[in-house]
């Protein structure tokens, strides 16, 4: 006897590992096309090759699951860029100001952050956008804190505060 799943008019729910190689091949296929900007024949074929050749062999390798094609976080990352990206130009802007007038305080230090994240996903994001961030960068990263070098203490004391942090929290994690 059949089992439930395989009788007439039963469709099988797709596979999360199809669904996952689907994105990474447009994913690889979009990136191409955005940064190759090249539109003749010969091109585009070579480039659908090297996509193919790259998906079968993550494919092959076991590479294509949650930690590598993070698919399910897209949205959350398109909502936490517009902020990520105001904290590099000010924190930009600060150090530039820092470098070009000497008289301004810089007072390195070393802090431990709390990194609140449920997932190691949720950590190195909040990790990358420390580092992303100038006069800031993280040196590890722990299950509950990150250890991070910053330039000066206003730095540090943005860090402490823990916006960052729930903005990955919220935005990526989806909390």
């Amino acid at each position: 006897m059949l089992s439930p799943r395989f009788h007439r008019g039963h469709k099988s729910p797709e596979p999360p590992i199809v669904r996952k190689t689907v994105s990474l091949f447009f994913v690889l296929a979009g990136t191409w096309l955005l940064l190759s900007g090249h539109w003749s024949m010969l091109l585009l074929g070579l480039g659908l090759a090297s996509v193919l050749l790259v998906v079968f062999c993550a494919r092959r390798l076991g590479v294509i699951d949650d930690e590598g094609m993070p698919i399910e976080i897209i949205p959350g990352l398109v909502r936490y860029a517009p902020w990520l990206i105001q904290q590099i130009i000010l924190s930009c802007l600060d150090v530039s100001k820092r470098i070009l007038n000497p008289t301004m305080p810089i007072s390195p230090a070393i802090v431990h952050i709390e990194a609140g994240q449920k997932s190691d996903m949720g950590r190195v994001s909040l990790a990358n956008s420390i580092t992303l961030t100038p006069g800031t960068i993280s040196l590890d990263v722990g299950h509950d804190t990150i250890e991070v070098h910053a330039l000066t203490a206003e730095s540090a004391a943005s860090l402490a505060d823990g916006e960052m942090a729930r903005r990955v929290h919220k935005k990526v994690e989806g909390e």
